[in-house]
């Protein structure tokens, strides 16, 4: 036993004395910027008459809120997205890719740990000899080994695995941002495809009466037949841009079935409305320095540089000398219960050092992978912290251009409409010909049109912000863990 103690004393001192080879990993430093775009963003929208036509204003000093879509004001809305959370197969693919990294990372942390086995072994065996009687002999084997991480390599596979684990965790964020973005904005896609139909339904019925208006008049001999083929064409023309929009409006249906876990074909889906989502007037953005620590993509890519990096120490480990302590105690006889006073006991001490020697290169070469391997995650960190501020960058500029869109947008709508409403009264009394009537039609149905593409771009701007930055899944994990 003495033996057993000094043989024990030696492996924690090698631990004790012995360093994790390899780099110890630094986080990256955040990008020293106070500007989310080039010039100077204003600390306000413009505003427009109308549904979503309000002034957003963009707040520096507060981070995204975890139910951000709740911000739009739609309890439909609010049930699509707690469905695509409860049913949606890639948010549950996630969930399943973060629970088996966890085991991976438990398991390889009882690496740690002396390994024990127990061996019972019976055997009946009888000599050659004439008249030799067989033989039973019953052995019991205790066996404890332990390997002492003398150069840290099982300490920087753990970090590595722990690494991996954070990474499947913030992809995992990452999956449950981007279905939410993409249920709030196919919604918003919908709603806004139902508005542009009802905006064409309304030109096909007012083609239609000024149809009947002209063939009035034809029959009355105030209109020649070239007026009526003409509106007859138009009509036509507005009725052609239905089915496209049946289709495209269909597709989004889809889309919003499997994001949320359904068959199309069975699918019970709300359809919203246009006009019943608001805008969000305040908008958080944080601070610029900060987003790399908001966004669970460039989490995900920071962890897999800190995994790369452990992986060199790793690398490095295996080129240097391994000791494996083992020690064994045991007992056989001709008695099926060997651990008894019958038989006869012995036991085993020993230590075992292994140097690799030669190996063809492939222990060096792989460490030169492993450093190959870092340097190309550094570089796809900081590309996914450059797409991170271009994200952002773009979302900003989109909702400042789309209010100015809007303004504009419904400006020339009310100026068409009141173009309109005067070419039907004066085509009702003779004072202006069929072609400019429906040059009149043409441009009221166009700036109805876009009104309605210009509100939904606002809308879907206002859910590509929210993404960009992060979505506030740092103050959901942070709920998650106060409950716990």
């Amino acid at each position: 036993m003495n033996d057993i103690a000094r043989i024990a004393t030696l492996a924690v001192a090698l631990m004790a004395a012995g360093c994790a080879v390899g780099p110890d990993f630094q986080r990256p430093e955040a990008p020293r910027t106070d500007a989310w775009i080039q010039g100077r963003l204003p600390g306000t929208t413009v505003s427009a008459p109308g549904p979503v036509g309000d002034a957003q204003r963009f707040l520096h000093d507060r981070p995204v809120p975890a139910r951000w879509w709740t911000a739009f004001g739609s309890t439909e809305l609010d049930a699509l997205v707690a469905a695509a959370l409860q049913a949606n197969p890639d948010l549950q693919a996630a969930e399943a890719a973060l629970r088996e990294a966890r085991e991976n990372a438990a398991a390889q942390r009882g690496g740690f740990w002396p390994e024990a086995d127990l061996q019972l072994q019976p055997l009946r065996e009888r000599a050659a000899e004439e008249d030799s009687s067989a033989l039973s002999l019953h052995t019991a084997q205790l066996t404890i080994s332990y390997a002492p991480d003398v150069f840290g390599g099982r300490r920087r596979e753990a970090e590595a695995l722990g690494a991996e684990l954070d990474a499947q965790r913030f992809e995992r964020e990452a999956v449950y941002l981007t279905l939410v973005a993409n249920v709030v904005e196919s919604a918003i896609g919908g709603a806004a495809l139902r508005a542009q139909l009802a905006a064409s339904e309304a030109r096909v019925a007012q083609s239609q009466r000024l149809l009947e208006i002209v063939q009035r008049q034809h029959r009355a001999g105030d209109a020649g037949g070239s007026e009526v083929a003409a509106q007859e064409a138009e009509l036509a023309q507005a009725r052609a841009e239905l089915p496209p929009l049946h289709k495209e409006l269909a597709a989004r249906r889809h889309q919003l079935a499997a994001l949320t876990g359904q068959l199309p074909g069975a699918a019970a889906l709300p359809e919203l409305r246009l006009d019943s989502l608001s805008l969000p007037v305040e908008l958080p953005l944080g601070v610029p320095s900060q987003l790399v620590r908001q966004r669970p993509d460039v989490r995900a890519a920071e962890a897999r540089l800190q995994a790369a990096s452990a992986a060199i120490g790793v690398a490095a480990a295996a080129r240097l000398p391994s000791i494996t302590l083992s020690a064994g105690a045991g007992r056989y006889g001709t008695r099926a219960s060997p651990f008894g006073q019958t038989g006869s006991g012995f036991w085993s001490i020993g230590a075992e050092l292994l140097q690799p020697l030669f190996r063809g290169g492939a222990l060096r070469h792989g460490q030169r992978a492993a450093v190959a391997a870092y340097e190309q995650a550094q570089a796809q960190y900081r590309a996914t912290v450059l797409g991170a501020f271009q994200d952002t960058a773009d979302a900003l500029q989109a909702i400042v251009s789309d209010a100015q869109a809007l303004q504009a947008a419904h400006a020339a709508d009310a100026a068409a409409h009141r173009s309109l409403a005067m070419a039907i009264r004066q085509r009702a009394l003779g004072a202006t010909s069929q072609a400019d009537l429906l040059l009149a039609q043409q441009a009221r149905e166009d700036t109805a049109i876009a009104l309605v593409q210009a509100r939904a771009e606002r809308l879907a701007s206002t859910v590509a912000l929210y993404q960009a930055l992060g979505g506030g899944w740092q103050a959901a994990a942070d709920a998650t863990a106060a409950r716990e």
